[in-house]
Parts: structure tokens; sequence; C-alpha cells
């Protein structure tokens, strides 16, 4: 099959790419960054941004079977205006090339934030509840727009046929992702008195999980998860991290200080009340198994990634 990845020079993007080449795949890949090591193994990587006309140019010549889209961009990597334009804009311009040169399958790479955190949101989360508390963390408004618009494929383009994934926070070797990101440093915050549960599921894990959700040709809206979730402060004393617990206002106002990750201020509802998943459709739909559990992502992060000086919190 002929696999094109935007967004491919991604950590995850790029275990992806090598695993379904592998595989026996033909891979290619569109990013505005390098990735230097793609063409010894075998990939091509196209420089250029998903929403201008040499990305088209890509899928024209190149055409592609099926396409992974996975060139979206958190609040922790780009702040504002860009990234909705990437993430929402990057999203339409990827279906529209697909739809116009005659790609068979499409797999949307999202996140499980798209359910958003609140105290009254039930504890798991099925693929047809709708998103909550947006008004709340903005930040999260161009990602579920993006999620939402790929799911408008699946009567937008009949022919095409559509998966839209919903991951949890990853870890892994050397670690990319948001929770990494916020794993960084030496101290990671808690809000006192709140200790919420957290899915986290290992890199190579999540490779898998894409991996048969292609080959499969699965149709419709996916949770993925792995290891049943656990609570936050384990997560920071097994990485070897020294967590923080500090009241709400205060904790606003040290985000990005004295040695704190920078987190947006709608994020601290994350940091107090949970979003899991309830993932048997995909289970179903691809028999999943995960590898790793909790511990062993834990761990294989811990040993990767070491403690930054106070100060230095990654991307």
């Amino acid at each position: 099959m002929r696999v094109l990845i935007p967004g491919i020079s991604g950590g995850i993007a790029r275990q992806l790419a090598l695993h379904l080449h592998a595989r026996g795949h033909q891979v290619a890949g569109i990013d505005t960054r390098p990735w230097a090591e793609a063409k010894e193994a075998g990939i091509q990587v196209y420089r250029g941004d998903v929403r201008k006309r040499a990305a088209e140019d890509v899928f024209r010549r190149w055409r592609p079977e099926a396409v992974v889209h996975m060139a979206t961009v958190t609040a922790f990597t780009v702040p504002g205006k860009e990234r909705g334009r990437i993430n929402l804009d990057g999203t339409k311009a990827v279906f529209d090339h697909c739809a116009a040169h005659g790609v068979k399958q499409m797999l949307f790479v999202g996140r499980h934030t798209f359910y958003g955190a609140a105290p009254d949101s039930p504890l798991y989360h099925s693929e047809d509840e709708p998103p909550r508390a947006l008004e709340a963390i903005p930040e999260l408004a161009d990602l579920v727009a993006a999620d939402l618009y790929a799911a408008t494929a699946l009567w937008r383009l009949p022919k095409m046929t559509t998966a839209v994934l919903r991951l949890p926070y990853t870890l892994g070797a050397p670690g990319t992702g948001t929770l990494s990101s916020f794993l960084k440093g030496r101290r990671v915050p808690l809000v006192l008195g709140y200790d919420p549960l957290f899915h986290v599921l290992q890199e190579e894990d999540v490779v898998t999980a894409l991996t048969l959700a292609l080959e499969k040709q699965v149709r419709g809206l996916f949770n993925v998860a792995g290891p049943p979730p656990i609570p936050l402060s384990v997560i920071v004393r097994e990485t070897g991290r020294r967590a923080v617990p500090l009241p709400a206002p205060l904790l606003s106002m040290l985000l990005g200080r004295a040695g704190l990750p920078r987190l947006s201020m709608g994020a601290l509802d994350h940091l107090r009340f949970p979003i899991v998943v309830d993932n048997r459709r995909f289970l179903d739909a691809t028999g999943f198994e995960y590898r790793h559990s909790v511990a062993d992502s834990l761990r294989i992060f811990r040993e990767s990634s070491p403690i930054l000086p106070a100060g230095g919190q990654g991307r």
C-alpha cells in the first residue's frame, strides 16, 4: 500500500513510517521540518506546508492509496492563531487533496482531549459524546474543530474509508507529545486537592494501533487506549519527578516560572478532572492488544528522558 503521512517528521510519525516500511508498504511524507535519516531508510519526505499548492502536487504525483494525517499541533508547541491555521485549515486541505486525487483511505490522528475536562463529565467517554468545557479551555477549540471536520468526511466523502482515532497521552523514548513536555522538569505541578486519572499509551503501542487501523481499513470514530488509567501523582512519582501540589490560583501565577512547565490557563482543568475513554469499539474492530504496561511506559520514559535543570522545560 502507498501510504502518505502529513506531519511525518514528528516523533511517533517517524516510528510509524519506519514500521510501515518494514511491513512492506511504500511510505512517503510531507512536513515543514526535516528528517535527515528518512532517505537512507527508503522513505521520501517532501518539505512543505500541507496548506500550500506544493503539497497537492505531492498527492497528484505520488498517488497515495492511504493517508495518515498527523500534521496537527498543540498549545505546547505552537501558540495562538497559527495553531488554528495549522490544525483546522491544514486538516481541510489534506481532506481536499484526498478527495481530489482518489485517496481510498484516511486516518485522522486526533486526541482524547477532544472530550474536554469538566466536573460533570462521565468517567468513561464514548465516541458518541460531544466535546465539553471548550469555554474553559479555548486552546482546545482548533483541535476539536479539526476532529469534527474530519468526522464529516464519513458522509461527505462516502467513497473514502475514513477513521478518526482519538489517542490518549503517550510516553516513550525519548518521549514526544503533551505529557512528555509536561514531565520534562524536576518539579511537576498538581492542583491541590485533585489527582485525576490519566490514560497513558506507550509510543510503540500507538504505532501498533495505527498500523492495525490502517491495515484493517476501519471506518468511523474510535477511542484508542491501552492499560487502565492511573492517578497523575503516580505518573509523576514513577518517572522520577517531584509532585508540587499548589492551590489553583497560585499555580496559575507560577506557570512557566520557578521550574514549573508552561501551561495554558485552561489546561488547569486537565490537572483537576480526568479524561478517560471507553475503547471497546476500537478493540472490537481491530483486536488491538497493548504490549507495554503502565509500569513499562513510565520506566522507559524515566530512563530515556533526563530531568532538565530548573527553568529548562523543553519545547
